[in-house]
């Protein structure tokens, strides 16, 4: 098998992350940042109307597996409960807010993100020799910083985000854009993941043969799909390469 490229996850697959959108100091602080716009929401009335509006945008989806648009979330709640404080503030404020609540969203939902042991050696070996690609379900305000955040960011072109497409994976739409920018054929590309079926069952398909990372995250298992190699460790993605470069 000619191998040119290769696709990654990256949460459960390349960073070993923690996040907790449940974590009642996330609205209070929001709560608090959103008092300096004009805008009173009670912690709990904004976890609420946080989560309400998410549901709207995937309802109103017309996906089969939508993705929501975190920043939407926070411009849709600055449009609806702004005062005549929040239309005075600048023009510029006004348009970098939704995004600066969504970056503060994240960093307080946060409480681990490092990469898993070995990546970074066997990334700079693989991109020696291999174009590497992201295909993740996240969002853009915060996906690519956290991958500038722990070294990766440097690996990866191009980097497809589901958050940017409006649908999740399993949906064959990010894994095609990741062929079409790489200007790759699925026989010529690996798809390496941690999640069963968004990952595995996605990219295959889309004819990608996969490569699937037990990593402690993702769904391990799931009916009728087989990974066509299993790794438990991170480095033993180099033999898994070399296995798939002698068929």
């Amino acid at each position: 098998m000619l191998i040119k490229g290769i696709i990654f996850d990256v949460n459960g697959t390349l960073v070993d992350i923690r996040t907790d959108e449940g974590y009642e100091e996330i609205y209070r602080i929001l709560s608090n940042l959103l008092s300096y716009q004009g805008i009173s929401l009670d912690p709990n009335g904004l976890k609420d109307v946080y989560f309400q509006i998410m549901k709207e945008q995937r309802t109103v989806s017309r996906e089969r597996h939508p993705e929501f648009d975190a920043v939407g979330i926070f411009r849709e709640i600055m449009t609806r409960y702004a005062t005549d404080f929040t239309r005075g503030l600048s023009a510029v404020k006004l348009e970098q807010l939704p995004t600066l609540l969504a970056e503060t969203y994240r960093a307080a939902s946060r409480f681990r993100l490092q990469v898993y042991p070995g990546v970074d050696d066997t990334m700079a070996q693989l991109q020696a020799k291999y174009r590497l690609a992201v295909v993740s379900d996240a969002q853009t305000a915060y996906a690519i910083p956290e991958l500038n955040a722990v070294g990766l960011f440097r690996y990866f072109d191009p980097i497809i985000i589901s958050g940017a497409l409006g649908c999740r994976k399993p949906h064959e739409r990010l894994f095609t854009q990741a062929l079409a920018a790489m200007d790759m054929q699925p026989s010529e590309v690996l798809y390496v993941g941690n999640d069963m079926y968004r990952d595995v069952y996605g990219a295959q398909r889309v004819g990608i043969k996969t490569v699937f990372f037990r990593s402690n995250q993702g769904t391990q298992e799931k009916e009728g799909v087989n990974p066509d190699y299993i790794i438990y460790a991170f480095p033993e993605l180099l033999n898994a390469v070399r296995f798939f470069e002698d068929q």
